[in-house]
């Protein structure tokens, strides 16, 4: 497998330390660089041409966001994926309107920590659970009228009873606790679900799996029409 490419940026050594460990594990990839800041971090982006940029967004002399706004200027190849304790609505929004193409809270899993750099890496968007849901919340509140979702689960995507359940709920902008405590499952459960079913779909993102709702809606009223 090809290598990945990282440039980390975090105010605190021990977080990139700890983040540094956890990546290097992965054979393919591979740590180039760091910086504690902002401006740090997009100076090291322009030297070393990192494939991504894993960046706090809180940090001196430039936060992350600013940092990630930047990026283009320094990097046209580097993809950032902001990785926050924060999962404050305002930050998240901005985050997407600044170019960055993920984000992560510090407490996520291993697992997705890594599938969020892969699938960053191919060019694709990732954004965990909880994030997507703001996401999704404010693509809903934009549109005049919610999706269709029940053209969608007509269609052949083999999806089981329970997982157009959740996919209902997920379209409805419901998030993964409030699903779990509806249906009475756990949330990794919910979570393995919501996997399951953006894999049959074929789409990287809660938003992404809306859009192909929406589409699938359009494509069916047209048909009716």
């Amino acid at each position: 497998m090809q290598e990945i490419k990282v440039v980390l940026a975090d105010d605190h050594v021990v977080v990139r330390n700890g983040i540094k460990m956890l990546l290097e594990n992965e054979g393919e990839i591979k740590v180039i660089g760091e910086a504690s800041n902002g401006q740090e971090a997009l100076e090291v982006v322009e030297k070393l041409q990192p494939d991504i940029l894993i960046i706090d967004i809180r940090m001196p002399v430039m936060n992350g966001l600013d940092a990630t706004k930047k990026l283009m200027e320094h990097s046209t190849k580097t993809k950032a994926l902001i990785l926050s304790m924060h999962n404050d609505e305002e930050y998240i929004l901005q985050s997407v309107d600044c170019g960055a193409s993920g984000y992560l809270l510090k407490d996520t899993s291993k697992e997705e920590f890594i599938k969020a750099i892969r699938t960053v890496y191919q060019g694709g968007k990732y954004f965990s659970g909880d994030i997507s849901n703001v996401l999704v919340n404010s693509y809903l509140n934009v549109k005049s009228a919610k999706p269709s979702f029940a053209k969608v689960t007509e269609n052949n995507y083999d999806l089981t009873k329970r997982e157009k359940e959740i996919l209902k709920l997920i379209t409805a902008g419901v998030g993964n606790k409030e699903i779990s405590e509806q249906l009475n499952k756990s949330i990794r459960t919910i979570e393995t679900h919501r996997f399951n079913i953006m894999k049959k779909l074929k789409v990287n993102n809660v938003v992404e799996l809306l859009k192909k709702v929406e589409e699938e809606s359009a494509l069916h009223q047209s048909l009716e029409s």
